[in-house]
C-alpha cells in the first residue's frame, strides 16, 4: 500500500465511524474489510479482506468497492440521495457525512465516512431526485406494511443497522400470528412491487440468500422512510 506524498494530502483527514467508534484515516488509500486499516469483522468469511477503499484523488475523496461479490448502498447525511456501488465501482463522496450499508452473509453492516469539507454538493432542487426517492412513496397494502414493519423492528428500535439481527421469516410470521405460507406470500408481493419500481436486490434468485433480500428490503424501507418508528404501534396488537 502506498501513502500519498505530504504535499498531496489534505490538511484535515476524514474519519470512519463503525459501531460508535471513530477511526482516523491517517493514510490513503485506506482499506476496510475483514482485514486492512479498519477491520469490521475478522470472523465473517463472506466479507472480503479488502472490501471498501477510501482514497483522495485529484482533490476529491472517493469510495471504491474493491470486492468481487458484494454491492454497497451509499446515502448522503440527509438520506435524500441513495446509490448502489457495485463491485469494481468508484464514486466521489459529496457529503460531509456518508452512510454505507451492505450485507455479507447473515450480517448487515453500517458505517459512515465523515469529511471535514466537500468540494461538491447537489443543488437543493436535485437532492430529492435520487434513484429511490419516488419509490419510497409507493403505496402498499396494510398487510404488506406489517411485513415490512415486523422485519424492520430490530432496526427501528435500535436506531442503526450494525447490531441489528433481522428475524427469520418463520419468526416474523409467528410474531404476527400468521402462517409461514401467508407471510412468504405477502413478502413476495411487497418485494415484487418495490422491485417493479426500481429498487434493486429484491428479485428472487436461487443464488441470492433469503437473508440478503430481507436485509435489502429493510435497508430500503428505513432509508426511504417507507416505515418509521411510529409504525411500530402496528405491532402492539400482535404482542
Amino acid at each position: 500500500m502506498t501513502t500519498a506524498p505530504p504535499s498531496l494530502r489534505p490538511a484535515v483527514m476524514p474519519r470512519v465511524e463503525f459501531c460508535g467508534i471513530d477511526t482516523a484515516v491517517e493514510r490513503t488509500p485506506f482499506t476496510i474489510g475483514r482485514d486492512g486499516d479498519l477491520v469490521l469483522d475478522d470472523d465473517n468469511r463472506y466479507l472480503h479482506r479488502h472490501f471498501l477503499v477510501v482514497d483522495h484523488q485529484h482533490g476529491v475523496w472517493t469510495l471504491a468497492n474493491a470486492g468481487t461479490q458484494l454491492s454497497v448502498s451509499v446515502a448522503d447525511h440527509s438520506r435524500r440521495v441513495e446509490t448502489h456501488l457495485a463491485p469494481g465501482g468508484v464514486l466521489p463522496l459529496t457529503s460531509t457525512a456518508t452512510t454505507i450499508r451492505f450485507v455479507a452473509g447473515p450480517t448487515t453492516y453500517e458505517l459512515s465516512v465523515h469529511l471535514p469539507t466537500v468540494t461538491f454538493t447537489f443543488p437543493a432542487a436535485c437532492a430529492g431526485d435520487g434513484p429511490d426517492a419516488t419509490v419510497g412513496r409507493v403505496p402498499i397494502s396494510p398487510e404488506q406494511l406489517l411485513v415490512v414493519v415486523v422485519l424492520a423492528e430490530p432496526v427501528l428500535r435500535s436506531g442503526h443497522f450494525a447490531a441489528a439481527a433481522l428475524p427469520s421469516n418463520a419468526a416474523a410470521a409467528a410474531r404476527l400470528g400468521w402462517t409461514l405460507t401467508k407471510f412468504n406470500r405477502k413478502l413476495d408481493a411487497v418485494c415484487t412491487k418495490l422491485a417493479d419500481r426500481g429498487v434493486r436486490g429484491l428479485r428472487g434468485r436461487q443464488d441470492r440468500l433469503a437473508t440478503y433480500r430481507r436485509a435489502r428490503l429493510v435497508e430500503h424501507a428505513v432509508t426511504a422512510r417507507l416505515v418509521t418508528v411510529a409504525d411500530l404501534r402496528l405491532l402492539e396488537r400482535h404482542a
